[in-house]
């Protein structure tokens, strides 16, 4: 929810990340956001979780590159205005969250019934 607020809140700032050549950078914010919405209160619904989690594993690979075109044109958002250094922070920062959606969501779902406690 955290994200998808910045989403709408950080809007311009969100628009910079995207290269120039993509289209429609401003509704794209607001559809990705509404995305990023959409998974955090479907991670609450536990008949929903296993999806929810999949797809938050997805939109943290798909805006990866994002946060890379931010840093290496020091975009003033969150820390890109760092520069590549960023990435040293970020990288890691991703590779946690998606063994977290996994770790939390997806494996405990996959576990036979009599190995969760």
């Amino acid at each position: 929810m955290f994200f998808f607020i910045g989403h709408i809140v950080k809007a311009q700032g969100m628009v910079e990340m995207l290269p120039s050549w993509v289209p429609y950078r401003l509704p794209l914010v607001y559809f990705t956001g509404v995305i990023e919405l959409v998974v955090a209160v479907l991670l609450f619904i536990p008949s929903y979780q296993l999806v929810a989690a999949k797809v938050a594993i997805v939109i943290f690979i798909l805006f990866f590159p994002a946060n890379v075109y931010a840093a290496f044109n020091s975009v003033g958002l969150g820390g890109h205005q760092w520069g590549p250094v960023y990435l040293l922070i970020r990288a890691p920062l991703q590779i946690i969250l998606i063994a977290w959606s996994y770790y939390m969501c997806i494996k405990p779902l996959s576990m036979p019934a009599a190995e969760i406690k």
